[in-house]
């Protein structure tokens, strides 16, 4: 593997698609496996989902926090996700991830998998790339299966056999990994350690699910955590910048969708063939939970709707996701992420962003994607705990966190 991953000054360059939300044990045991397989110069890159993250809801933490605890963690540098791709379906935000890390220079990727084969992995998504496999999940989605079932029958069908991969949370975000990197990227698929992914676990490595379970309800998850990430985040907690949580921003989320009108709503990214209207009716309930609740069907899962309302209440279109990445943003990087960095400032092909005033001379679409980030700062901020962290415009101003 380091033979073949491109390399940076240092090693191979490594990349890895995170949100961190927040970042806990299996984390880091991911990160180590990483580096102890690539070796101990490997550079390790992410990227990383900012204020808010792709099951369609506030990170608990924000996101320079949070990358600022990856990096004390093991990775030497983390860029951002911009908030397109942070809250598309899976297929579009591991392609934004991917294509991000490459254009980082990556030449491998590394992602977490309970099956932790990759030769299986490929398989399965070359398998998911047949474009027979959209035509029958759409049969299927139309005789009132949900998405989730009628692609993992269809790939069945397709197949021959049960494709077990298609019943594991990571292994399938591992899959869409694949189907992004194809043939460009090598592959490590580090066997998960602790809960899987979105499971309400505990135990000696808990699921990032369980852990915001705990901290939403009030307790003190820190000593579940990597003590540089606690750190991190009880520094945040005394500077009432955290914890960020779904409740806290329902108001400010729910009093900007009620002024949408349909025709609004039919522009916002998996709106469309009527679901406009049931999320109209929907959004009469006293809560954004409950509305999803009164919304969600087989055919539109919670996830979806969430994802939905949230690029709604933050002013996505249709299409903002359409192309690649348009420009890199630093959030966090340690020394070696530096001296990678300054050997990509003469190879990058997009824009590479350290100081945040040069968001405002970036070209048209790639200045509007990053607005649209800064936007979405500007709302997540409203659900901090102390009401003098709320203010407007940080994000024109926050540089990245170096260590």
């Amino acid at each position: 593997m380091p033979n073949s991953a491109q390399m940076g000054r240092t090693g191979p360059v490594c990349g890895v698609v995170a949100e961190y939300n927040p970042f806990h044990r299996g984390h880091a045991w991911h990160l180590a496996e990483t580096r102890r397989a690539l070796g101990a110069e490997s550079v390790l890159v992410c990227a990383m989902s900012g204020a808010f993250v792709q099951r369609g809801s506030p990170a608990v933490y924000g996101k320079r926090p949070r990358a600022e605890a990856a990096v004390r963690c093991g990775a030497d540098l983390v860029l951002e996700l911009p908030l397109p791709w942070a809250l598309a379906p899976a297929e579009t935000f591991a392609s934004g991830a991917v294509g991000l890390l490459r254009v980082a220079g990556a030449g491998a990727l590394s992602f977490g998998s309970e099956c932790g084969d990759v030769g299986a992995l490929r398989r399965t998504a070359a398998l998911l790339a047949d474009p027979a496999l959209d035509a029958r999940t759409r049969e299927l989605l139309r005789a009132g299966a949900s998405y989730a079932a009628a692609r993992q029958r269809a790939a069945e069908e397709l197949a021959g056999e049960a494709l077990p991969l298609l019943r594991s949370p990571n292994d399938i975000l591992a899959l869409e990994y694949c189907k992004a990197a194809g043939q460009a990227l090598e592959l490590l698929a580090i066997p998960r350690r602790g809960s899987g992914h979105d499971t309400a676990e505990g135990g000696d490595f808990p699921s990032a699910s369980w852990l915001r379970g705990r901290i939403g309800a009030g307790e003190d998850v820190d000593a579940l955590l990597p003590p540089e990430a606690a750190a991190v985040f009880a520094r945040e907690r005394t500077m009432g910048r955290g914890p960020v949580t779904p409740e806290a921003l329902d108001t400010a989320l729910l009093s900007r969708l009620r002024l949408c009108g349909a025709a609004e709503l039919t522009q916002v990214p998996g709106v469309g063939e009527g679901l406009e209207y049931r999320l109209l009716r929907a959004l009469e309930a006293p809560s954004l939970a409950e509305a999803v609740a009164r919304a969600a069907t087989k055919r539109y899962p919670d996830a979806r709707l969430r994802r939905a309302l949230l690029s709604a209440a933050l002013g996505l279109r249709k299409g903002d996701s359409a192309g690649p990445v348009p420009y890199l943003r630093v959030l966090a990087a340690n020394e070696r992420g530096r001296a990678h960095l300054a050997a990509l400032r003469k190879t990058c092909s997009l824009p590479l962003i350290t100081k945040p005033a040069a968001g405002r001379k970036l070209p048209e679409n790639a200045g509007r994607v990053f607005a649209l980030c800064a936007r979405a700062e500007d709302v997540y901020v409203l659900g901090c705990p102390d009401p003098a962290a709320r203010g407007g415009g940080q994000d024109w101003r926050a540089g990245p966190v170096m260590l």
